[in-house]
C-alpha cells in the first residue's frame, strides 16, 4: 500500500465510524437514537483510534490536512507530499461519508429534520457567530496538532501505538471544546462529506450550508499553524 492509499484508507475508516456513531444518534429509529453527545465524542474518538492505528505503519496516519500542514510547517514531513496527503484525505472523508449514507439509507428516509440528515455529514455551529464559531475552530485544531506534533516521530507522523493517545486527545477536546462548533478540527472531515451531502439523493434534505463552510476550513488551518509555530519555538 502506498502512503497515499494509506491516507484514503485511513481518513474513510475515520469517516465511516466518525460521520456513522452521529447518524447512529440523530438519525430516527437506529437503535441509538437520541443517545447523546458522550456517545458521538466517543464514538469519534474510537474512530480516530481505528483510522490511525490501521494505516500508521504505511503513510503516519495524518488523515487530517492540518495535521499534514503542521508537522510539514515542523519539518516533520515533506512539504512535496503535502497536496497528494491532502487529496488523498478528502477522496478518503468522501468516501467514508459516501458509506454512511449507504448503510443508513433507510433511516434518512424516515428523519423528517432536515438539520439532523446535515449534522451526520458536517458541522454546524451552536450559536452562529463568525468569530467565536472561528476561534473555537482554531483552539480545538491546536489542541490536537500541538499534541500530534510530540507524539509523531521525526520525518514520518504518528506511529500505531500513537493511535490511543491520539484518540483521547480527540475524545478530550469534544468533551471539553466540541460544544460550540460541533469540532470539525480537520477540513476534510468536514468539506467532503459536506459535497457528499450535497451531491447525494438524500430524501428531505436541506441546503448544505455553504455560508458556514469556510469556517471547520480556514480554522483547521490557522490552529494548526500556530500549533506548529509555538512547536518550533519551544524547541
Amino acid at each position: 500500500m502506498t502512503p497515499y492509499l494509506a491516507e484514503v484508507v485511513g481518513t474513510a475508516l475515520l469517516l465511516l465510524l466518525g460521520d456513522g456513531v452521529v447518524a447512529n444518534v440523530v438519525l430516527k429509529r437506529t437503535k441509538g437514537f437520541d443517545s447523546g453527545w458522550i456517545v458521538i465524542t466517543l464514538g469519534w474518538g474510537m474512530a480516530v483510534f481505528v483510522g490511525v492505528f490501521a494505516v500508521a505503519a504505511v503513510s503516519g496516519a495524518h488523515i487530517n490536512p492540518a495535521v499534514t500542514i503542521g508537522l510539514a510547517v515542523a519539518g516533520k514531513f515533506s512539504w512535496a507530499l503535502v497536496p497528494g496527503y491532502i487529496a488523498a484525505q478528502f477522496l478518503g472523508a468522501a468516501i467514508g461519508s459516501g458509506l454512511v449514507w449507504l448503510h443508513y439509507r433507510p433511516h434518512f428516509s424516515v428523519t423528517e429534520d432536515a438539520d439532523s440528515k446535515l449534522a451526520v455529514f458536517c458541522t454546524a455551529p451552536a450559536i452562529r457567530h463568525t468569530s467565536s464559531n472561528l476561534i473555537s475552530e482554531i483552539i480545538g485544531t491546536f489542541v490536537l496538532v500541538f499534541g500530534v506534533l510530540h507524539l509523531a516521530a521525526p520525518e514520518v507522523g504518528l506511529g500505531a501505538l500513537d493511535a490511543l493517545p491520539v484518540a483521547l486527545l480527540v475524545l478530550v477536546i469534544g468533551l471539553s471544546l466540541g460544544g460550540t462548533t460541533g469540532y470539525a478540527i480537520n477540513p476534510a472531515r468536514d468539506l467532503a462529506p459536506r459535497i457528499m451531502h450535497a451531491i447525494l439523493p438524500i430524501p428531505g434534505k436541506r441546503d448544505s450550508d455553504w455560508s458556514y463552510s469556510w469556517i471547520p476550513v480556514v480554522g483547521p488551518i490557522v490552529g494548526g499553524l500556530i500549533a506548529a509555530g509555538l512547536y518550533l519555538a519551544m524547541a
